[in-house]
């Protein structure tokens, strides 16, 4: 792969931020053929028009996106503005394949897809999500499985103004995106936006989404002890701050997902979360904290740096929309810190309502992949 190119702007008018791009990019490398295109979604109505202006401009055929409250390109973010990112990869032939509108039961996919994924041992994808259709988790999880297990990375779209996906059209899509062959390589980690508080525990009795008992003894007796007795008798200071944290099994990062918690019964001690569990599973509480996530960040990216032999040629960053300048400020410290520790190379992508990582989708983290 030869060094991707990309621009980043924002302008009223989004036939000046287009512009704006186009001239950072500068001369087209005749050997892109994959465009990535975020716009925020002050500009979700014109992204028919965006799009095929960047088609027109750029003879490239092949596109993948979607639309952010915020997006991001290297060392910057950009939120309530209209706004556009745009990156264009250069590929080997045939190593690449998008897709668009898969159902529930993944049929069409397989029909379509499936043989190509097979002989070229496709197991990484980018893909984009509906964070209004109410079984994305379980797509997701099944898309991976229907790639041996494969590798996905991405996020939801998050949106005050509709909710569309660019698979070389715009659609609607459940989940579209790309499809890559074992051929690109490609550099993946996970950064949390949580810091854990108390040991592990095990749920004993649940139902559905309603934690019961944990550990055999009332969950919001364990809940309290957890986060203290400050929040515990002020619980209105509980929302957006404390979440549970489910541990990922056979994880050999300590990874978790973060979920928020949906409900506090007082009388009958119960908690309830904004995720199915059952009986066995184990959880542990987390809380949303600036400076414990920025420590996550730099050790995150210090060890990608530590594997790179060389550059970058490409990335995509997928951050959480409760991260970005919600949790570190309104002068992009999150991008700027990539750039940072990593260096000035081509990257862009959005703030998403969900991040795709693997087979799971997470909450108040960050995905960076790297093209290598």
């Amino acid at each position: 792969m030869n060094a991707f190119q990309y621009g980043h702007a924002h302008a009223e008018q989004w036939q000046e931020a287009a512009e704006d791009c186009l001239t950072q990019i500068g001369d087209f490398n005749a050997d892109a053929n994959l465009g990535f295109l975020y716009v925020t979604d002050l500009l979700s109505k014109e992204l028919p028009e965006i799009l095929a202006y960047f088609k027109q401009y750029t003879d490239i055929e092949q596109w993948v996106g979607t639309v952010g409250i915020g997006i991001c390109g290297q060392g910057k973010e950009y939120f309530d503005q209209p706004a556009i990112a745009v990156m264009l990869g250069c590929f080997s032939e045939n190593s690449f394949r998008v897709f668009t509108n898969i159902e529930e039961e993944l049929k069409e996919f397989a029909r379509t897809h499936q043989a190509w994924c097979d002989s070229k041992q496709a197991m990484f994808a980018v893909v984009h999500g509906d964070s209004q259709h109410d079984k994305i988790s379980n797509l997701v999880y099944q898309l991976s499985e229907q790639l041996d297990e494969g590798f996905l990375v991405g996020g939801l779209t998050s949106s005050r103004h509709g909710y569309p996906q660019i698979a070389n059209v715009v659609t609607d899509g459940k989940i579209s995106g790309a499809l890559f062959s074992s051929v690109v390589p490609v550099s993946i980690r996970l950064t949390q936006g949580c810091s854990v508080i108390g040991p592990r525990h095990q749920i004993t009795e649940c139902e559905n989404n309603i934690i019961v008992k944990i550990d055999d003894r009332p969950a919001l007796d364990v809940f309290f002890e957890d986060i203290g007795e400050k929040l515990a008798d002020n619980l209105n200071k509980i929302a957006g701050h404390i979440f549970a944290a489910l541990p990922i099994q056979g994880s050999d990062t300590g990874d978790y997902l973060v979920r928020n918690l949906i409900g506090i019964d007082l009388k009958h001690k119960l908690v309830a979360i904004a995720e199915p569990i059952r009986p066995g599973s184990t959880i542990m509480f987390a809380k949303r904290d600036a400076d414990s996530a920025y420590e996550d960040l730099v050790k995150m990216l210090t060890r990608l740096k530590n594997t790179l032999t060389e550059p970058p040629k490409g990335g995509l960053y997928y951050s959480c929309l409760g991260r970005g300048e919600n949790l570190f400020g309104s002068d992009s410290q999150e991008l700027k810190t990539i750039k940072r520790v990593l260096g000035d190379f081509p990257l862009v992508g959005f703030f998403a309502n969900g991040e795709i990582y693997h087979q799971r989708l997470y909450g108040y983290t960050g995905v960076l992949t790297l093209f290598l």
